[in-house]
């Protein structure tokens, strides 16, 4: 007979997760809800008549859990019939990649097997660093020379900006993009063994775009250059002040590019008349201009996956998108392109390595 409220809180969540998440795999989630049932008292005759399985698979699953855990219960292809991890042998392997942070599960079977002298299949290495809730991403690019007081010296300067803003005042956000005439492959879902491509684009030529966005309308200003530098620059800023002829003074955003601080480009800002103010983003410090997040938006829905036969077809998607799509449906991707900033300390993140 099995007690009720074996299950401590946490494992209790877990499972009820599992058991609840639609995308979890079948048999995984059986176990779970398997182990919930008997949690909360019924009979292993009971939980197998209600999940259409013989009593001794739910005894076998119970053993499962107290002796592995949780993790143990989405283990399934361990070779050779070895027997499961102990929780002591999990929290162990736990540490060891923690510590080791193992780039593939090749070097994650070598450690067990040298460790433990078992062997798991792929899958069931994929499946236990899951239920380690361990997941496979690249590291973070952290800049080198983050200055944390000046990104807290901008954030509140910014602020201060917005909240204060007048009625005849606006704010943009600009930089330059480069996208390239190539083929972007980006993950999709498909069935499993499918044999997915997509064409590989062969040109190399490269599109220069100087442009700005507006948050609070999703109005952009995109220019195509045959090159970023000073004149670009006053291009770009020329056509800020004609597209927003009833404000007084329109504050413009740029990073510390020397293009942006070029003598001509300060000539021209020293002509009378000039509404535009400029205020620069700290160096090393892209999270802070909300106009880098709409470069990976443009990706997202432009690139990734798509083949351009020609240059020409592949810049009027970039282009069209940039003036036409952004400006028009800006309500589908205001959620992701925010001035929503925060401060970036390379400190909160594990460098792995110097």
């Amino acid at each position: 007979m099995i007690k009720r409220h074996f299950l401590s809180k946490d494992d209790r969540a877990r499972l009820t997760g599992i058991a609840r998440d639609g995308l979890e795999e079948h048999r995984v989630a059986r176990r779970a809800n398997a182990i919930l049932l008997l949690d909360k008292g019924w009979s292993c005759e009971q939980v197998s008549e209600a999940l259409l399985l013989d009593d001794d698979t739910i005894r076998s699953w119970f053993k499962v859990y107290r002796e592995g855990g949780v993790p143990a219960l989405a283990r399934f292809d361990l070779a050779g019939g070895h027997r499961a991890l102990t929780v002591e042998q999990l929290t162990a392997l736990k540490a060891w990649a923690t510590e080791a942070l193992p780039a593939s599960t090749r070097a994650i079977g070598h450690h067990i097997r040298t460790t433990y002298g078992m062997s798991y299949t792929r899958s069931g290495l994929i499946k236990l660093m899951a239920a380690l809730d361990f997941v496979w991403r690249k590291p973070d690019l952290v800049p080198s020379h983050l200055d944390l007081a000046a990104q807290e010296a901008f954030i509140e300067q910014h602020e201060r900006l917005r909240n204060g803003l007048g009625a005849d005042e606006a704010i943009v956000y600009g930089d330059a993009v480069h996208p390239t005439h190539q083929t972007r492959p980006a993950g999709v879902w498909m069935p499993r063994g499918a044999d997915v491509a997509v064409p590989a684009a062969s040109g190399r030529d490269r599109m220069n775009i100087h442009g700005v966005i507006d948050l609070e309308t999703g109005a952009t200003r995109m220019k195509e250059v045959l090159s970023v530098d000073a004149q670009s620059t006053i291009e770009l800023l020329t056509s800020i002040e004609n597209a927003y002829t009833t404000m007084r003074r329109i504050h413009v955003y740029l990073d510390n590019a020397r293009y942006h601080h070029a003598r001509a480009v300060q000539d021209w800002m020293r002509q009378p008349g000039r509404r535009i103010v400029l205020h620069f983003i700290p160096s090393y410090c892209p999270h802070l201009n909300p106009i880098e997040r709409l470069w990976g938006v443009m990706h997202q829905n432009v690139t990734h996956n798509r083949y351009y036969a020609t240059f020409k077809d592949f810049a009027e998607a970039i282009l069209t998108f940039l003036k036409e799509t952004v400006p028009k449906h800006f309500s589908r991707f205001s959620s992701r392109i925010t001035d929503n900033f925060r401060i970036r300390d390379p400190k909160d993140s594990r460098v792995v390595a110097s």
